[in-house]
């Protein structure tokens, strides 16, 4: 089961032991995708250990001269950039939150610290998408946009004007004319059918 984590030269004892631990860890739907063993350069009997699932990063510690190992882990919608840095004697991987914390792990082999910022790399783009997608639902709810039920109409057929004789007295040409742009523009916007544009026209007009 972990030859598909030994292809990049990883400690087989190592892999073991952290494969073992993850299976404890694992939820529903969650997978291992890659481990990263740590190799310094005098003899390392406990490595540190970087997994990758599709849903966390875990980093693992040896403790207590290795008798047991602790871990810390982070979910990847948490995870804002991930990181490498190539030295002489191997390479730095890290992971900076959405808290401002950083942790990392080093003398990685080359090779696997790559694969580690390969695959960071594309969950901190979907992650960072995600984001954004939920920043803009969540601007959309908070501007309080009000949708109106009523239905769209578009008319393709020019209505005829009605008119009515206007009394000599009595007129009142601005405030009428304002009535009318408003009714218009509440049809043009098709929040009133054409029917109901007609008839609060013809009100409008009586009132002349």
């Amino acid at each position: 089961m972990i030859e598909q984590f030994l292809k990049d030269q990883q400690e087989p004892k190592a892999v073991e032991k952290i494969y073992s631990r993850l299976n404890d860890l694992l939820n529903a739907g969650e997978e291992i995708i890659y481990i990263a063993v740590q190799k310094k350069p005098l003899v390392n009997i406990t490595p540190d250990c970087i997994a990758i699932t599709n849903k966390r990063i875990f980093f693992f510690t040896a403790v207590n001269l290795g008798l047991s190992i602790k871990f810390v882990d982070f979910v990847w919608k948490d995870v804002v950039e991930v990181k490498i840095k190539e030295e002489l004697l191997g390479a730095v991987f890290s992971v900076k939150t959405l808290n401002g914390a950083e942790t990392s792990g080093d003398f990685l082999p080359k090779t696997q610290a790559r694969k580690l910022y390969q695959y960071g790399q594309e969950r901190e783009q979907a992650e960072r998408e995600e984001r954004r997608q939920r920043d803009l639902e969540e601007k959309r709810a908070a501007s309080g946009t009000i949708h109106t039920d009523l239905p769209r109409f578009t008319s393709t057929q020019s209505q005829p004007e009605i008119v009515v004789p206007k009394p000599a007295e009595e007129v009142k040409p601005d405030e009428l004319t304002s009535k009318l742009k408003k009714l218009k523009m509440l049809f043009d916007n098709g929040l009133i059918t054409q029917e109901e544009y007609n008839q609060k026209k013809l009100e409008l007009l009586s009132e002349l």
